[in-house]
């Protein structure tokens, strides 16, 4: 549904582009920063699938509800809960992952994973649009969504949970002890970053400001999605086989250069040109940092130094998005894209300056 949301908050409720800008970066900074909560609870009690269950169970309940909206506000609370509902789940998933893999895998892991979570962004916004073609209404197949979640929700139960995780429970504190002084480093270039990366509703308004139909805006970001689902998962055997920095760096600088491209465009032709390579900055970052916070965790819990790191991502992409909401509304969009782009080169060369070039478990204890 995610392509819908900004066109449905826009043209059927009427609101600007900073209150989308708003509501995304509440939404986003919601799940991300009580992913860094709910991953101290899962390592603290060594029960991984159970937490992931409740948040799977509340997004399946929560996104239905924007069918109901009539206002904003409602829409915020509906995209709040779902956002809950995903940062409940995702620190205690990804524990699950990295349990179930060997050091020298982890990459491939996350790669994977990010790999089938983007085909589903693909196969998601086509099935929309194929019911929009139908003459299927926006708030219906909001409410379809129930369908998909609930799935999601009845198949975590039947995940293998391993063992080994559980004798930490019960002594584990919801802090950076025991993570290497890397770690640290990694969260502030992540910060950096973030402070720059504004909510993709924005791209989606912006292929709209260019005259793009709602199909061809779904298509366009259905793209985006095919290229971050194909790109991941050998993004992150290549972090195994090479090192994590390299590649963080680039896409930091893809996403760079790709803004500037949003904020320079002069046609929709572009649109396809730029939403297939910002698809390439997810699967470079995304697997890949989750990656490098596990490696860099040392004696502190996998899920709670995942959190955190979510977390760092949440407070600051809050901040990015309405920044860019009101750039956009106050001088122009392609401001809003300049923005994001002078943040990600900073960012870029940080990653460059700051971070080890290698974090294979050797190595990584003297950084």
């Amino acid at each position: 549904m995610y392509p819908l949301l900004p066109i449905f908050l826009t043209t059927t409720l009427g609101v600007q582009p900073d209150i989308v800008g708003l509501i995304e970066g509440i939404a986003d900074a919601t799940g991300l920063m009580i992913t860094g909560v709910s991953g101290w609870f899962a390592d603290h009690f060594g029960h991984y699938k159970r937490v992931a269950f409740i948040g799977y169970s509340l997004t399946a309940l929560a996104k239905p509800a924007i069918a109901m909206a009539s206002t904003w506000p409602l829409v915020l609370g509906a995209r709040f809960g779902d956002r809950f509902g995903k940062g409940i789940r995702v620190a205690p998933r990804d524990a699950l992952l990295a349990d179930s893999v060997s050091d020298d895998s982890r990459g491939r892991a996350f790669g994977f994973e990010r790999m089938m979570d983007n085909a589903g962004a693909v196969a998601g916004p086509l099935l929309a649009l194929a019911l929009v073609s139908a003459g299927l209404s926006v708030p219906k197949i909001f409410l379809l969504t129930f369908i998909p979640g609930a799935l999601a929700a009845i198949l975590i139960i039947f995940v293998h949970e391993p063992k080994q995780h559980r004798k930490l429970a019960g002594r584990l504190r919801f802090s950076l002890s025991g993570t290497k002084p890397a770690y640290l480093r990694l969260l502030f270039v992540t910060g950096l970053f973030s402070l720059g990366n504004s909510t993709n509703a924005f791209l989606i308004l912006r292929a709209k400001s260019f005259g793009m139909t709602v199909t061809t805006t779904i298509l366009c970001y259905a793209l985006y999605n095919a290229v971050s689902s194909a790109g991941s998962l050998p993004a992150g055997i290549l972090s195994d086989r090479v090192g994590r920095r390299g590649l963080l760096a680039i896409g930091y600088g893809l996403f760079a250069a790709v803004y500037a491209g949003f904020a320079l465009a002069g046609n929709r032709e572009w649109m396809w040109v730029l939403f297939a390579a910002y698809g390439l900055f997810p699967a470079l970052t995304d697997g890949i940092g989750k990656a490098m916070a596990v490696d860099l965790a040392g004696s502190a819990g996998r899920a709670t130094v995942v959190g955190i790191y979510s977390a760092t991502i949440g407070a600051t992409q809050l901040f990015a998005s309405y920044i860019g909401g009101l750039l956009w509304r106050e001088i122009s969009p392609s401001s809003t894209f300049f923005y994001g782009s002078v943040m990600s080169t900073a960012a870029t060369i940080m990653v460059l300056l700051i971070l080890p070039s290698s974090t294979k478990t050797s190595e990584a204890r003297q950084l």
